[in-house]
């Protein structure tokens, strides 16, 4: 496979930024045999990424690579795309930026004024790995990183084909999930189902920041899901929102007419209408949220969940999870939430339908204490 890998590559790959995307396929692409080099501004950043085996140091003899992944900023992204299509005049160049639209029109702003080629332009291929973690920088680099979760490739009339097959090779090596888009999709599509959730998380959880300590400790798992992504860093989304809010500002259109409606109903709710209204609004939700693929892209209501008691203790989880193993039975998803003022955990575990009588009856007679 390693042989495989660099052969198909056409030689060494140069990761231009070493945070956690451009330092996770570098230690993916170099587990699986290419030659990666490794560029970044920040001279620790690139000597963490090397310590860990991402790649070797981008020196002054490197052999010019066959493929450059931009793993830049986006509000650098463009310029960065640029140079290295200048600088490596037999390079693919390929990004990995989380808008496109706003790079692709940059670019080709560039070529107008003569900065670059169309030729250039022709070795350049828009991709997003979507993948990421809570955590960010070269410490927190996974070679398997993107094991399954999309990636999406912009093809476009003018790329060269090679372009192409090389963002291809190195999704499939890192074990990506492919999708071809044009950048107006993938910004659209984008624009719903990242961005305006981090944006509602935000919103929700800067209500948050005057609250009473006694009333933050009743928070449930509820909570805590819509607000997990407000932690990310504000610097990053900035360039992200800003680089695609044509997109999401029609998004928020929507948004502000729904929200109108629910305050004209909630301020009068008693009035002819409201609660059909409300109903109405949830219903909405519900089909929207049936829309949202699981586990092998089936629909949530494809699994049903039972909920276990379990001792907020060390190994409670395994144990239940390895008789759940002995039973018979396979674990389709599992959250987990924490009874306030309780010692306890409560274990939501989803099955398929035919199962679950199965499950509760075999859990409750080991002694587990299952809530139905």
């Amino acid at each position: 496979m390693a042989k495989h890998t660099a052969d198909s590559l056409g030689g060494a790959v140069l990761i231009r930024g070493t945070g956690l995307l451009g330092t996770s396929i570098g230690l993916g692409l170099s587990k699986a045999g290419a030659q990666v080099y490794l560029s970044d501004p920040s001279p620790s950043a690139q000597a963490v990424a090397v310590d860990i085996g991402a790649g070797a140091p981008l020196g002054e003899a490197t052999t010019d690579p066959a493929v450059v992944v931009i793993a830049a900023p986006p509000d650098v992204c463009a310029a960065e795309i640029a140079d290295a299509l200048q600088r490596y005049p037999n390079a693919v160049v390929l990004d990995i930026a989380s808008i496109k639209v706003a790079l692709l029109e940059d670019l080709q702003k560039r070529v107008a004024a003569g900065e670059l080629t169309a030729e250039q332009l022709s070795r350049y291929i828009g991709c997003h790995p979507m993948a990421g973690r809570e955590r960010s920088g070269p410490v927190a680099a996974r070679g398997e990183l993107f094991t399954s979760m999309p990636w999406v490739i912009c093809r476009r009339a003018d790329v060269q084909e090679a372009a192409v097959n090389a963002a291809l090779e190195i999704a499939h090596t890192l074990g990506a999930s492919v999708s071809y888009m044009d950048t107006a999709d993938h910004d659209a599509s984008v624009a719903l189902i990242s961005h305006l959730p981090q944006i509602a998380a935000s919103l929700v959880a800067s209500r948050l920041q005057d609250t009473r300590p006694e009333s933050l400790a009743l928070a449930g798992n509820g909570l805590r899901d819509v607000t997990r992504i407000a932690a990310s860093d504000p610097s990053l989304w900035v360039q992200i929102l800003s680089g695609n809010a044509p997109r999401i500002v029609e998004i928020l259109y929507g948004v502000r007419e729904d929200l109108n409606r629910l305050i004209n109903t909630m301020e009068n709710p008693t009035g002819p209408g409201a609660r059909l209204d409300i109903a109405q609004l949830m219903s909405e939700g519900n089909t929207g949220h049936a829309r949202i693929p699981g586990k092998h892209g089936a629909p949530p209501q494809a699994f049903t969940k039972v909920t276990v008691i379990v001792d907020d203790t060390p190994g409670q989880i395994a144990a239940l999870l390895a008789d759940i193993g002995r039973i018979g039975i396979n674990v389709e998803d599992l959250r987990m939430e924490h009874s306030a003022g309780h010692q306890v955990g409560m274990v939501e575990v989803a099955v398929v339908p035919g199962v679950r009588d199965t499950l509760i009856e075999s859990l409750t007679e080991i002694g587990w204490k299952v809530v139905q």
